[in-house]
């Protein structure tokens, strides 16, 4: 590319990131009113909430709706770092500060031979399509840090295996990068900044883990893929009812125990295949790592009990990561989530209602953006293993004698 083609291309890449995120800070701030149930109350009432009881020295124990591990009370705490602000507004500016963030690592994550800015252009249009959820939730925040562990993962694996483990610590999910990383360095690393840090919080903060038995209670979300069976079954007779339980929108009555088993099996199954290549994997490129946990992710998401708007902030991130090698398989993958991103702001928090009530409409919507996941994770989990897995070893033979030669009369 020439450079001065380069600096327009950089250019409209950061114009359109600086018009869409004030779009976005406008609608979390209430100056334009977004469609739908106001998303803004997380932050505003619940993560208020938990604020108010963390400056104490202790985490909600008696809240059920707080299920994140310890290193989450640093997101919800940030907005202490601007006290001239009301809490809600110095959240959303974090959120706008760390989407930037992430937006700068994946432009330097673009630079150099066999490198593209395909994974910036990929976080600039997805995270506006999701709307302004995405700035009222502290998801961004952990998927900058994911970004980071995984554009660290190749040259300075210490780094991209303590950046994982505090993921871990703020969300779960940024421990499946580590699937994907090969080097010993980057899990001692992990392991050692897991304990300390887990410790230090064990320590200081009495509760730190009082979310692991809120987290294992969780029923079937609304949005979730299990969920189809029971936005259907309403039509034919099912008893049961949408309730607001455990912080989400849940079904709850006959049956919803079996579908909620049915997926932690199937998450089970995903982590049995996730290991299974691991052990058989044996090509390994520079966009491998990358490519591996962008496929981690699809497939804990899809086969999650819950599949909350926020989490296709994980997949705009490790998709983009992905994008930023030319040589990764993960574009036709990266496609469809992006196209599901629209479809998930649709069903929240545009249509809710309708996704509550399981009419045609919101039903449809569950169906396309699920489906449009499955389609993903099905097609990065196959082109991860052909890119890796060496294929069944064909027995040279040996030529034998030509027709003519088997029938040749001697002379």
């Amino acid at each position: 590319m020439e450079p001065t083609a380069a600096r327009g291309s950089l250019a409209g890449l950061l114009g359109i990131w600086g018009v869409t995120r004030a779009a976005l800070l406008l609608c979390v701030l209430k100056v334009i009113v977004f469609p739908g149930p106001d998303v803004t109350s997380d932050v505003s009432v619940i993560y208020r909430g938990w604020y108010d009881v963390l400056v104490t020295g202790t985490f909600p124990q008696d809240d059920v709706t707080w299920q994140y591990p310890p290193a989450a009370a640093l997101a919800i705490l940030s907005p202490a770092v601007l006290p001239f602000l009301e809490y809600a507004t110095a959240f959303f500016v974090l959120a706008l500060v760390a989407d930037a963030a992430a937006l700068a690592l994946l432009l330097g994550g673009a630079r150099g031979t066999g490198r593209s800015r395909r994974g910036a252009w990929l976080w600039v249009a997805g995270v506006p399509l999701l709307g302004p959820t995405v700035y009222a939730r502290y998801d961004v925040m952990v998927t900058a840090v994911a970004v980071a562990a995984l554009l660290a993962a190749g040259r300075h694996p210490r780094t991209a295996g303590a950046l994982m483990a505090f993921g871990a610590l703020l969300k779960v999910w940024p421990a499946l990068l580590l699937l994907a990383v090969r080097r010993r360095a980057a899990w001692v690393s992990a392991a050692v900044t897991g304990v300390a840090v887990a410790g230090l919080f064990a320590v200081l903060m009495p509760g730190a883990f009082a979310f692991l038995g809120f987290q294992r209670d969780r029923g079937t979300e609304v949005e979730s893929l299990g969920s189809l069976v029971f936005h259907v079954a309403r039509h034919h007779g099912w008893d049961g009812e949408v309730l607001l339980n455990y912080g989400s929108v849940e079904f709850l009555g006959p049956y919803v125990s079996w579908v909620s088993t049915g997926a932690l099996f199937l998450t089970g199954a995903a982590l049995a295949w996730l290991v299974l290549w691991r052990l058989l994997a044996t090509r390994f490129a520079p966009h491998t790592a990358a490519d591996a946990a962008f496929t981690a992710v699809l497939l804990f998401t899809v086969t999650s009990r819950v599949i909350s708007p926020q989490y296709l902030v994980w997949l705009v991130g490790t998709a983009a990561v992905c994008l930023c090698f030319r040589e990764s398989r993960m574009g036709r993958p990266a496609v469809l989530v992006l196209v599901a991103c629209p479809v998930t702001m649709l069903e929240f928090p545009v249509w809710f209602g309708h996704v509550v009530a399981s009419d045609a409409l919101g039903v449809t919507l569950l169906v396309v953006r699920n489906g449009l996941l499955v389609a993903a994770s099905l097609l990065a989990a196959g082109a991860l293993w052909r890119a890796t897995v060496p294929g069944r070893r064909e027995v040279p033979s040996t030529p034998g004698p030509s027709w003519a030669e088997r029938t040749r009369v001697p002379s």
